[in-house]
């Protein structure tokens, strides 16, 4: 390489291979001629050059790209394949395109109206699903022999066998916890007793329901997702459809019969078990010894209120059950879409859990039951 200053202008003269195997010398030609390219225009002359590769190629409109941020810079003397190379291998600086700017609330109103949207479209797929549901319950009920009760127990040992340990650990100690403060509250006013008919209406109509369908919307919800997305992925649900089976009877229908048996069961089993944990802690902080505790419960706990709990675990079964089911159907071909869609099922199920008990509890406030 030589460089020649002549007329304010500088002409670099290039020789020799300008290839891949030559690469630190090229690099360190290179660094010479932007340091010394010190007057404009530039002109890069080719006509001694060898032998040009593409590495050599790309060097080269590099620092003619980067020289002509500073002023005019070109090649002379190239041949023909010299030039189709510098064209092909062209140094492109890439720029991405600039953001447009929003007022952020603009950008407040668009999230919002695009969750209203989206939630809206959960609704209609949800009723739609219901519908399916509806007719795959009524075909098995036609067709007796269509039922599968083998699968329908299995379910049921998985949602309430199994999870009976985790509901009733939970239950016990939320009823612990709410006795204690009832207590610590309560005592102050000198109505230590009334916390027994607080433990016994608060859990038999809400927080007995409501922890085991948070539980089982946790626990079995997301494993529903998690199953028939993963038999979603692996195409087993198209091969189902190919034999001739159904979808909605083989995998849906005897998950959600199992969640409306059990979760009614589970709520029992919870309700006892948080009555069995705000008893002892009466009996402890409270001093009111187990059959006060049980007199005073009796008296304060009627029919109706132990049934508002059972009344509501059907209904949350079901919603638990079409969330699970319908973001598992939703899966694509991909884990981080089978990841999404678990999480999302969990969230919405106990959003509408939540959802549901309030509606319950304005119906049966204002129908005075």
């Amino acid at each position: 390489m030589t460089i020649d200053r002549a007329g304010g202008q500088t002409t670099v003269h290039l020789s020799g291979p300008w290839t891949a195997p030559h690469a630190q010398r090229v690099e360190a030609l290179i660094g010479e001629i932007e340091a010394e390219a010190d007057s404009f225009p530039v002109l890069f002359d080719l006509s001694g050059v060898e032998r040009l590769d593409t590495l050599g190629a790309w060097t080269l409109d590099r620092t003619r790209h980067e020289l002509s941020a500073k002023g005019q810079a070109d090649f002379a003397n190239a041949s023909p394949e010299q030039k189709i190379l510098l064209e092909e291998a062209a140094y492109r600086d890439f720029e991405g395109k600039p953001k447009p700017r929003h007022a952020r609330s603009v950008d407040f109103l668009v999230d919002v109206g695009q969750s209203v949207a989206g939630a809206g479209k959960d609704l209609v797929g949800g009723v739609g699903f219901l519908g399916e549901l509806i007719s795959g319950m009524v075909r098995v009920v036609i067709h007796p022999r269509r039922f599968r009760g083998i699968a329908v127990i299995n379910q049921l040992e998985q949602i309430a066998y199994r999870g009976v340990p985790i509901i009733v650990l939970i239950s016990f100690l939320v009823g612990c916890i709410v006795s204690q403060q009832g207590i610590f509250q309560l005592i102050k006013f000198g109505a230590t007793p009334f916390v027994i008919d607080l433990i016994g209406i608060l859990v038999l109509r809400e927080l007995g329901v409501l922890l085991t369908s948070i539980m089982v919307a946790g626990r079995s919800g997301s494993a529903f997702t998690a199953e028939i997305g993963s038999m979603k992925m692996r195409e087993e649900i198209d091969a189902l459809r190919v034999m001739g089976l159904d979808p909605i009877e083989v995998l849906i229908v005897p998950r959600i019969l199992a969640l409306i048996i059990g979760l009614p069961l589970l709520t029992f089993i919870a309700s006892i078990a948080a009555l069995v944990g705000g008893g002892l802690t009466t009996w402890v902080y409270g001093g009111i010894s187990p059959d006060i505790f049980l007199d005073r419960l009796r008296a304060a706990v009627s029919l109706n209120t132990f049934l508002v709990g059972l009344i509501k675990a059907p209904f949350m079964a079901v919603v638990i059950g079409i969330i699970a089911t319908l973001e598992g159907m939703a899966v694509a071909g991909s884990a981080e879409s089978l990841g999404r869609h678990v999480t999302s099922s969990v969230v919405k199920a106990i959003f509408m859990v939540i959802v549901l008990d309030g509606l319950f509890a304005m119906f049966f406030a204002a129908i005075n039951f």
